[in-house]
């Protein structure tokens, strides 16, 4: 056995075994018996004594294979912990004895035996990276190209690491067979089959979080220690840290774990990686890791509105519905500003990103590209589509990239042969028939304008806060970021019901904080937002206390 087979699918040792039975029961199987199936939510986990499980992927009338687990072995994936719904079928091969655990009793023996803890986190998400990799699931995504749900669908499903089959409409001969299977037509694309029955058109990521199973039902009248408002670095470092210290946690991301970080091809500047790190990989790490400590993280869901009444925080979210904290995090993070242009709706995802991943590298491919501003961001993405695309424009409104971004990516765009930075440039129109086809810039200095055939541009235009939600009740700074501590002044504190000043993370309001990008002031660098999720946390302690 090879060593990542090896550590996918390891042999307990009898101790191990012992420590699991401690907890566990022992069941004896009959053959043939169904341990689990595909779409079942909260299975229990099984470690085999005697006799073998089969894990099989059910295709139709048929069963795929997908592994054997043997004495001393055990079954489940990342699912064991997110509660999302099995992609699998469990079957006992031939009659045999079993250690079955709850959900809850894996994630209380992954949380106190730290040995166990590794080897079964390992395991779990190799094999999830297996199932991605492998397309064993049972969703599968029919698109194409000239859509731009297409790719917002695909980028949902890969950040919160689903595995699905594509298919392109354009591409695939046997499409139209798959889409008269379902009473379709090619106008209906894109469109999304979950378990072989459900069709979704043109689905929202709330209705394929739904359809997918990812969420558990949230209960308006359950009272959370602490709630936290995003999902990227700072949130998930104060979901980390809160659950890990005993409290009561829940998560609310509209979108993917990672926020804006998740979608840096490469981070190589974060402590602790020296070879670097995706954004997607640091997101995904940080994720089961606060599911492995108990934190809930609800997937496709917004919050569009906060309402404070002492003691309790209520957030009201756009899928309808409302949760209850005694303490809030508001980590929802920026995104990137938009160019002014009357057409620039009609071009996003068909040539215009706001991301650098896999994606839209495999888009671009040995095309020409734009990609506007000067920060890390824009940095990572040159350096990333440098490896695919042909030649690439770094626009800039200023003289350079010196005051904005970091030497090393500097040194490595200055570096690259296809890698051309042009200083006092901006984007003024955008044209093309169903596509980007055309490029207008402008130059600063001289008010000239030259037309480009460029077909793919990446915004990565300076930071505006996500905080509408937020109007009316908590204090915002002239440009819509959260303003805390030291930074409210008289005014903001004018309905400030307590003797102490507020901490160093909070805002205007007691017991809700800020962290992060979103934050007035912050350092806009991953590491500066995980270290304000994780500090904040002890703040949150305080207030709970009062």
């Amino acid at each position: 056995m090879t060593d990542r087979a090896a550590q996918m699918f390891p042999r307990l040792t009898p101790e191990q075994v012992r420590r699991i039975s401690s907890i566990g029961r022992r069941q004896d199987i009959r053959a043939g018996e169904v341990l689990f199936d595909v779409g079942e939510q909260n299975t229990s986990f099984y470690v085999v004594l005697e006799g073998e499980i089969q894990i099989v992927r059910p295709i139709g009338d048929r069963e795929e294979p997908v592994t054997v687990h043997h004495p001393g072995q055990f079954t489940g994936e990342i699912n064991m912990l997110s509660a999302r719904r099995s992609l699998t079928r469990a079957r006992m091969a031939s009659q045999g004895a079993v250690i079955v655990v709850d959900r809850d009793g894996l994630r209380a023996l992954v949380q106190r035996d730290a040995e166990l803890s590794e080897l079964l986190m390992r395991a779990f998400i190799l094999r999830r990276v297996a199932l991605i990799a492998n397309a064993l699931g049972d969703t599968v995504l029919i698109g194409s190209t000239h859509s731009a749900a297409t790719l917002r669908i695909r980028e949902f499903l890969t950040r919160n690491g689903q595995p699905h089959a594509y298919i392109d409409a354009d591409k695939d001969p046997g499409v139209q067979a798959l889409l008269d299977r379902f009473d379709l037509d090619v106008n209906d694309v894109p469109v999304v089959i979950c378990g072989e029955a459900r069709v979704l058109k043109s689905p929202s990521n709330e209705q394929l979080a739904e359809c997918l199973g990812f969420n558990k039902f949230l209960d308006p009248a359950a009272v959370r220690d602490l709630v936290v408002v995003g999902a990227g670095p700072a949130g998930l470092a104060a979901a980390v840290y809160g659950a890990s210290e005993g409290l009561d946690v829940l998560v609310l991301e509209s979108d993917a774990p990672g926020g804006q970080a998740g979608a840096s091809s490469k981070i190589e500047n974060y402590l602790g990686f020296p070879t670097g790190i995706s954004g997607g990989a640091l997101a995904g790490r940080a994720y089961t890791q606060a599911q492995k400590f108990g934190a809930e993280v609800a997937i496709a869901r917004s919050a569009v509105k906060l309402r404070c009444e002492r003691p309790l925080h209520t957030v009201e979210m756009s899928a309808g519905g409302s949760v209850k904290a005694r303490s809030l995090v508001i980590a929802t993070g920026v995104q990137y500003r938009k160019l002014p242009l009357s057409e620039l709706p009609r071009f996003e995802g068909l040539g215009v990103y706001y991301g650098a991943t896999h994606m839209e590298a495999q888009l671009c491919q040995a095309d020409d590209v734009i990609i506007v501003g000067g920060g890390n961001s824009a940095g990572q993405a040159a350096v990333f589509l440098a490896a695919t695309a042909r030649h690439i424009q770094i626009l800039v409104r200023g003289h350079g990239l010196a005051e904005t971004m970091s030497r090393y990516l500097i040194r490595r765009i200055e570096e690259s042969r296809n890698v051309t930075v042009r200083a006092f440039k901006q984007i003024v129109a955008l044209e093309g028939d169903g596509h980007l086809e055309r490029v207008q810039l402008r130059d600063a200095r001289t008010n000239e304008t030259e037309t480009l055939p460029i077909r793919h541009v990446f915004l990565m235009t300076g930071a505006s806060p996500n905080t509408a939600w937020l109007k009316g009740a908590v204090a915002l700074d002239g440009k819509g970021f959260v303003k805390t501590g030291p930074d409210l002044d008289h005014e903001d504190l004018s309905g400030w019901p307590l003797p102490r000043a507020p901490f160093l993370l909070e805002t205007s309001i007691p017991g809700v904080f800020a962290v992060g990008d979103v934050r007035a002031g912050s350092v806009k660098r991953v590491a500066s937002a995980v270290g304000e999720g994780s500090a904040c946390v002890q703040l949150v302690h305080r207030v709970l206390a009062e």
